[in-house]
């Protein structure tokens, strides 16, 4: 995905600067404040009263979205957003099904806006509709201007003349071509992060057009640092990566990693099996790489989830590596959440009378779970309504509440 920086329209000039000046400074280090990266922005005003979220994704392997902020646009269209970051990384800022895309640095500072919707988009099925957003007060040196700089390169690179269709060989060349031509153009950018970028967008174009393991693999990951924190690099290693175990068991005596995986559940034979593999010497790698296939055969019809979820807590056990530890924490989280048709977690508590209950007493019963807290205004709300469902319900429901106070 890409970020544009788009014009601002003449019309809006004066409430921009009015934005800037009374609103915030942009990208200057907000030290002090509790949460280390701001967004203050000024969308539409179709979006007026609407939420809009603040996500990051938890990992990239597992790519689940967890929300870090919230606020509601106001009538004039401003909001901010805040959270806490150790690391360079993208954010999703989204309102409904409208969704835009920043890089983020630790201690900045950020002013965007965000456009109206274009006519002609679909809503009706539930896809995201993504925006360009404006980046208010940055220059040519700015994370989300440099990416947008390379991506029109990018775009001129691999748009070819009369819509011709181009060859393998051919995007090979112009791949090539194109890290030439960044390597001079970017020759005295020191941002770590746009350099990686370049150089890992660019190994995802070889890699999408099958280039082979010995050059992607050799080339861009051996002998390198993994770099579990930068979206792009673990893009690429993702696709790099896709599937691996099931070539392997392909290419080693046809359903072994199929049995050690379904069958056994063993991650101590499975890890010893792929560590004969040419790539997969490095101990850190061959983990890594086998978190990623279990979370992808997780959602396969080929593998069984029980034993997926197995071996997925036996690394989180086992692991030495905390980047390990915390992928395949978010992974189980994932995991044994409570789905529709599942069973419901046993629990106790003291009832109010002193003695302890169990949700299992109620077993085959129709259950309202109610978590409450006398210190939140909202939880002491919802009282009445479940006292009024409970007069239209009767016995046919149990009505359960849980107080969280100490």
């Amino acid at each position: 995905m890409k970020i544009n920086v788009t014009n601002t329209h003449s019309s809006l000039i004066t409430t921009i600067r009015y934005f800037i000046t009374y609103c915030f400074i942009t990208l200057a280090a907000s030290h002090g404040l509790s949460q280390n990266v701001t967004v203050r922005g000024k969308a539409h005003s179709t979006y007026a009263g609407k939420v809009i979220h603040l996500e990051v994704e938890s990992d990239y392997i597992s790519n689940l979205l967890q929300k870090e902020d919230q606020d509601t646009i106001d009538a004039e269209g401003y909001f901010e957003l805040s959270f806490q970051t150790v690391y360079t990384q993208p954010v999703y800022l989204k309102i409904g099904q409208v969704t835009a895309k920043l890089y983020v640095q630790p201690d900045y500072m950020y002013g965007v806006t965000i456009p109206e919707i274009e006519e002609g988009l679909d809503y009706k099925n539930d896809a995201e509709l993504p925006v360009n957003i404006g980046i208010i007060g940055n220059d040519s040196t700015e994370l989300n201007a440099l990416i947008q700089d390379y991506q029109k390169i990018y775009i001129d690179f691999f748009t070819s003349d009369e819509n011709r269709f181009l060859s393998r060989p051919m995007m090979f060349k112009r791949a090539d071509s194109l890290q030439k031509l960044c390597n001079v153009r970017y020759k005295n950018n020191r941002n770590d992060y746009f350099r990686n970028y370049v150089l890992y967008s660019i190994a995802s174009i070889n890699s999408s057009v099958s280039r082979g393991e010995n050059y992607l693999i050799q080339g861009y990951i051996l002998q390198k640092p993994i770099q579990y924190q930068h979206k792009e690099y673990m893009s690429f290693f993702n696709s790099c990566f896709s599937a691996y175990l099931n070539s392997s068991s392909t290419a080693k005596s046809g359903q072994t990693i199929y049995n050690l995986i379904n069958v056994k559940a063993d991650y101590s034979l499975l890890t010893a099996y792929l560590k004969e593999d040419k790539f997969l010497k490095n101990d850190t790698l061959r983990e890594l790489v086998i978190i990623q296939n279990l979370w992808t055969d997780y959602f396969s019809a080929d593998y069984g989830q029980e034993a997926i979820k197995n071996l997925i807590s036996q690394i989180h056990q086992s692991t030495k590596v905390s980047q390990h530890k915390e992928i395949t924490n978010t992974m189980l989280l994932f995991m044994n959440k409570m789905q529709v048709g599942s069973l419901a977690p046993s629990f106790s508590a003291r009832t109010k009378e002193g003695k302890i209950g169990s949700i299992n007493s109620f077993k085959g019963k129709w259950i309202y779970l109610n978590f409450f807290s006398t210190t939140n205004v909202e939880s002491l709300r919802e009282m009445p309504k479940i006292a009024s469902l409970k007069k239209k319900f009767g016995d046919k429901v149990i009505f359960l509440s849980i107080c969280l106070d100490d």
